[in-house]
Formats: structure tokens, C-alpha cells, sequence
């Protein structure tokens, strides 16, 4: 792999001096350009094409989340890599959101900077690890929202004949555990096949195990 271009964005001039001068004494990166501004940061990257915009994420005017966004929709080529001195989850999302391929903190040491930029050249995302279990918290967090979503239109009554019909329990079964008229059960057993757009129990009985159903009884 050849060298990484870098433009390096942050309205501190000492800041990205720093930055240059950490970059310079490692062969696989060239500093192709500065900037101090979301505009500034995204001319450059129109004029120079670089592999790498590290970029800071406050910015005077226009922000870097939005500065991100605005290059990864239209240089495909570019990756951006957002560094903050904050570790703010708002901000943290946001930036993924608009496409930053990566995260980390100012106060990382230079090696792991190093070796931050380094994994990026190789396709991977680099992360600060004190952001790293926030982000996979949120991510539990959504396939829970997710898989309570499924269940949403079932009634508590619906769900407990679900979980028994994921059980294999025939109608009989399940009437005998619920206290429940077999018809009746019947009724349930349609209604839960209308409400998940599902065609028979087997397809039922997958669904609720796909998607945890015993954590929401």
C-alpha cells in the first residue's frame, strides 16, 4: 500500500503543527493540506483527493459532523476520521451517523494515532476504546428496541400463546395452560397469524424465537 494522503482540520494552527509534525517523521503519510473551517476543509479535499481528512469535530460555522457528511456523500474515495477532545455520546453518534470512519479522542498517544491511521488504510474503523463499549451498548440497545418493536401489536394474552405455540403446544395444550376454551385459543392463534403477516404456527413459532419473545413476557 502506498503512502496515506492526510488534510488535517482543526481551527488551532498549534493543534494541526502537532498533528504535521507527529505525521512527518512516519513515512506512510504525507500531509497534503490544512485547514481551519468545514469550507476550507472541504475545497481542499476537492482539489487534493486525499485517502484521509482527520478531522476535528467543533468547528467555527459549519460543524466537522457537518463538514463529514458533506464529503463522505461526495468523495467516496475519502475517509474521514473524527478526533475530539470531548467524549460526548451525542456527538459520538452523529459522527457515525454522517459517515466518519472512525473516532478517537485528542488525548490518544501518538502511537495509537499512528496505529489508528495505519488500520484505516487497511479498511478497518479505529475507535477509542473509551468509546468503544458506548457504542456497542447502543447497538444492544437498538436490537432490543428492535425486537421489542416485533411484539408490539400482540396483546400480553397474545404473547403467552405465542411463546407456547414456539413451543410446539397444540391448541388443546395451550388452552389447558392458559385456563383457557380451546375456540378461544383458536381466535388467539388467528389473530397472532394476522398481526405478525405470518401464513401458519411453524412461521410463527420461528418468529417469536427469532426475535426473543421470552424477554418481553
Amino acid at each position: 500500500m502506498g503512502r496515506q494522503r492526510i488534510v488535517l482540520v482543526d481551527d488551532h494552527e498549534v493543534v494541526r503543527l502537532g498533528l504535521k509534525s507527529l505525521l512527518e517523521h512516519h513515512p506512510q503519510f504525507e500531509v497534503v493540506g490544512e485547514a481551519g473551517t468545514a469550507k476550507e476543509a472541504i475545497d481542499l479535499v476537492a482539489s487534493t483527493s486525499p485517502d484521509v481528512v482527520l478531522m476535528d469535530i467543533r468547528l467555527p460555522g459549519k460543524s466537522g459532523i457537518e463538514a463529514c457528511e458533506e464529503i463522505t456523500k461526495n468523495y467516496k474515495n475519502t475517509r474521514v476520521i473524527m478526533i475530539t477532545s470531548y467524549e460526548e455520546d451525542e456527538m459520538l453518534f452523529s459522527a457515525i451517523r454522517a459517515g466518519a470512519s472512525g473516532y478517537i479522542l485528542k488525548q490518544i498517544a501518538s502511537d495509537d494515532l499512528v496505529r489508528a491511521l495505519e488500520s484505516s488504510g487497511q479498511g478497518k474503523v479505529p475507535l477509542d476504546p473509551s468509546v468503544t463499549q458506548r457504542i456497542l451498548q447502543e447497538v444492544r440497545r437498538a436490537a432490543k428496541d428492535e425486537e421489542a418493536q416485533a411484539f408490539s401489536t400482540l396483546s400480553q394474552q397474545e404473547r403467552h400463546v405465542l411463546l407456547l405455540v414456539s413451543e410446539g403446544k397444540t391448541n388443546r395444550e395451550i388452552a389447558k395452560s392458559l385456563y383457557l376454551g380451546e375456540g378461544t385459543v383458536r381466535n388467539y392463534v388467528s389473530s397472532i397469524l394476522a398481526k405478525l403477516g405470518v401464513s401458519n404456527r411453524a412461521e410463527a413459532a420461528a418468529y417469536a424465537v427469532r426475535h426473543s419473545l421470552r424477554e418481553y413476557i
